[in-house]
């Protein structure tokens, strides 16, 4: 059994064991009631320490792959009904790696392998050190005033003007989209989403009784013949636009298209909410919508670039608005974590934070590259082609789904739902790639083997 541990990689040993030998039984095909090999054995061919196997192998049994017998060592374990009736690849997995260690390619958030702990460890203890009261109590309705301020400066990089009545801090964007479906839409309302699009926004206005109807997403934004038609026939409330490096399609609001957008919205006076949760993934030009009206509803977040467990996220609105919405976000929450603001303010105040995003923007500048070639060669068809950010979306030229997440999972690779980004549920055979994933062994393998030239290999 041979595991190609890489101990220059960034991934803990142990978890490399834990993928390896998930990989190892799907693609082995082993029977339920199959012994493993022992621990110590593993280790000797691999040349690991018996401890680590034992270790990886006691995880795979809390996840239910693996069973312990005492006096037998580990045997594959029988899948569960719960696991039994449920499709593989059904839902959207935000984890790059899930609890069954294979890849999950569409993956909403970067890599375990990716993230950077110095810079946070030390603003963690220098904030245990110095502010004793974030330890311990709610912050502000508003946020840490410390941290609204950071973000103002920011937005003023962007051309966003908004003081600090009109910041307010959310525990992530996904926060903040609530509490405005919450505060400024009612059942019943109707507004645009893109399609496709995040699928979360989705479920959440569907809880709060929102009707959704659907603009194609282009290239370079929203179609604007279909949105003005669709404005005309429906006048709906609001509608959610996601602007640069769009989820999932990873393209760009281009200038003249944002434009006529903020024209429509004032001549049907829709309601504008502005995702960029991605805008640090973001250095080149580039022109936001609320940066052309001062009434856009902003949402940025640090958590996909920082840490998704510090889930720290802020709007920019009218001072009116940021008043209602932190009101309902005192009643629905008392407000977010003052330790978690205070470890973002600090990492921004000292410019680690900013260093940290120049990394990131070049390791991913690094690997989109890369993945574009290997789709390339596989003759997938790319929408769109990404110029930064964390995904692309695309599709392969010759085989149908079915066929494709088949042989995904013979390679460790867990692939998106085929409705997974569309408001009304349909079928799509576009996939969402995480530029940070693409890169991965299995991923590699798994593109290799759908090109067109070598139809064998299905």
């Amino acid at each position: 059994m041979e595991l190609r541990i890489d101990r220059q990689a960034l991934v803990p040993v142990v978890q490399q064991i834990v993928d390896a030998l998930a990989c190892w039984l799907r693609q082995s095909d082993i029977e339920p009631g199959t012994r493993l090999p022992s621990a110590r054995q593993i280790a000797r061919t691999n040349l690991l320490s018996q401890s680590s196997v034992v270790e990886a192998c006691d995880r795979l049994v809390a996840q239910g792959v693996l069973a312990s017998r005492h006096g037998s060592g580990f045997i594959v374990a029988s899948p569960s009904a719960a696991v039994a009736d449920t499709p593989w690849f059904e839902g959207v997995e935000w984890q790059p790696v899930c609890a069954s260690g294979e890849l999950t390619l569409g993956g909403g958030g970067l890599p375990e392998s990716w993230r950077e702990t110095d810079d946070l460890t030390y603003a963690i203890r220098e904030v245990s050190r110095t502010d004793m009261a974030s330890l311990f109590n709610y912050s502000a309705a508003l946020g840490l005033p410390a941290l609204r301020r950071q973000i103002g400066k920011r937005l003023k990089l962007l051309d966003i003007t908004a003081d600090d009545s009109q910041i307010m801090t959310t525990a992530g964007a996904s926060q903040g989209l609530d509490l405005i479906a919450r505060t400024l839409l009612r059942p019943g309302d109707c507004v645009v989403v893109e399609n496709p699009g995040y699928s979360p926004l989705f479920e959440l206005l569907r809880l709060q009784g929102v009707s959704m109807i659907e603009v194609p997403r282009t290239p370079r934004g929203p179609d604007i013949q279909v949105l003005e038609a669709l404005l005309l026939e429906k006048k709906p409330r609001a509608m959610f636009i996601n602007s640069f490096y769009h989820n999932p399609t990873g393209t760009n609001l281009a200038p003249m298209v944002a434009q006529q957008l903020m024209q429509l919205s004032k001549h049907h006076g829709v309601l504008v909410i502005e995702d960029d949760v991605y805008a640090d993934l973001h250095g080149g030009p580039g022109t936001r919508l609320a940066a052309l009206d001062g009434d856009v509803i902003y949402l940025g977040s640090f958590s996909k670039t920082l840490s998704s467990s510090l889930r720290v996220g802020f709007v920019a609105a009218s001072a009116e608005v940021i008043s209602r919405l932190a009101e309902v976000k005192r009643v629905s929450s008392l407000g977010a974590s003052g330790f978690c603001e205070a470890v973002v303010a600090c990492l921004l105040a000292s410019g680690a934070y900013r260093k940290l995003v120049l990394r990131l923007r070049q390791r991913l500048r690094h690997d989109r590259e890369a993945a574009l070639q290997l789709l390339e060669d596989a003759e997938w068809e790319v929408f769109g082609k990404p110029v930064g950010g964390l995904f692309i979306w695309a599709r392969p030229r010759n085989t149908d789904y079915a066929r494709l997440r088949l042989h995904a999972r013979r390679f460790g690779v867990r692939l998106s739902s085929p409705t997974a980004f569309s408001p009304a549920g349909e079928v799509s055979d576009w996939q969402r790639i995480n530029v940070a994933c693409a890169c991965d062994p299995r991923a590699r393998a798994f593109f290799q083997a759908t090109a067109s030239d070598r139809p064998q290999a299905f």
